[in-house]
């Protein structure tokens, strides 16, 4: 278990030590999906739920969940994030493209940040639109990049087409 880190040699869960680490300017961006109905996109848009402004609450969440990743991730650091910014856009007539872009200074990365962010606007739209559209398919959820740190930087080398998002 030498290759993972949150392991120590007799296999036991462990926090990282991050102490002897130098600080770095971190980045990292993370996107997912929420595929729903096309009349459900529209009430979206058109701010016509019961439950309000659907990709603003979806926003606020995102960012609270960058902030609380390590109350729900066991082995995270808590981060003192500098940046959270979440965007989530229509894409074609039944698709929401969600995004979080998280930055610090810090020893550790936060890769985990970002795709906490985007895991949880997608579930807040889910449970802002459920009453109307149960059928809602969330992901693939996945980091699309990252900057600082010793790793270096990362760049997903492939887009999926929006075709590989159909459950179907």
């Amino acid at each position: 278990m030498a290759d993972l880190t949150h392991f120590d040699e007799s296999g036991a869960s462990r926090m990282v030590d991050v102490g002897g680490k130098t600080e770095t300017s971190r980045s990292a961006c993370a996107e997912s999906w929420v595929k729903m109905q096309p009349h459900t996109l529209r009430l979206i848009l058109d701010k016509e739920l019961a439950k309000g402004d659907v990709l603003e609450v979806a926003r606020l969440a995102g960012i609270m969940a960058a902030k609380k990743t390590s109350d729900l991730i066991p082995l995270c650091h808590p981060l003192a994030l500098s940046s959270v910014a979440v965007e989530l856009a229509p894409h074609d007539e039944n698709l929401l493209h969600i995004t979080a872009t998280v930055k610090l200074t810090g020893k550790t990365g936060i890769e985990m940040e970002a795709l906490t962010a985007v895991s949880v606007a997608a579930l807040t739209v889910y449970d802002m639109c459920k009453a109307v559209d149960r059928g809602m398919v969330l992901g693939p959820a996945r980091l699309l990049e990252k900057s600082g740190g010793k790793s270096g930087d990362f760049h997903h080398s492939s887009v999926p087409p929006v075709e590989e998002h159909d459950p179907a």
